[in-house]
């Protein structure tokens, strides 16, 4: 199992034992806005997308979304890592965290560790991302991390963002 941590944070694997957290996180309003309905209402949904997303993910590429821990206190408090998605060419990074655990660095924590991991462990070069042309916060972030803006990518319907980082 894939255990990353940083002084703040553990970034563990997900289990069918998380859907409770996973649940609760992508009903979001936030998470509805900025990433999409996934269709999860129920705790089955949610161990059907943790099997079929980020465990599918470990075993297939060896790396995926992980569940984001605070070490102080064991809190799930968001999810973070880089996977690979069908619809891009190469590995992205992804990130959500529940609002009562925005702006205190979290997701600037876990994200510098994923990438970390993504290149210096699992070996991968450019690493992309994608965003909502209106997610101001995951916009900066990105920034923060190194990503620079190459232009747009359509995915079903919608026009988002397209950021990259090269090592």
């Amino acid at each position: 199992m894939t255990l990353i941590e940083t002084e703040r944070l553990r970034l563990v694997e997900f289990n069918p034992g998380d859907a409770e957290f996973v649940l609760r996180l992508l009903n979001e309003p936030s998470f509805l806005r900025y990433i999409g309905d996934r269709g999860v209402r129920r705790l089955d949904d949610a161990r059907r997308y943790i099997m079929d997303g980020p465990v599918a993910g470990y075993a297939r590429d060896g790396h995926g979304l992980m569940r984001v821990v605070r070490r102080s206190d064991g809190e799930s408090v968001g999810m973070c890592g880089v996977l690979r998605r069908d619809t891009l060419p190469d590995p992205d990074i992804g990130f959500s965290f529940l609002p009562g655990y925005w702006s205190q660095g979290y997701a600037l924590e876990a994200a510098s560790a994923a990438m970390r991991h993504a290149r210096e462990t699992v070996g991968l070069g450019r690493i992309v991302a994608i965003t909502t042309k209106d997610n101001a916060p995951s916009i900066r972030l990105l920034g923060k991390l190194g990503f620079r803006l190459d232009g747009f990518v359509t995915i079903g319907s919608e026009e988002l963002n397209h950021f990259v980082s090269d090592p």
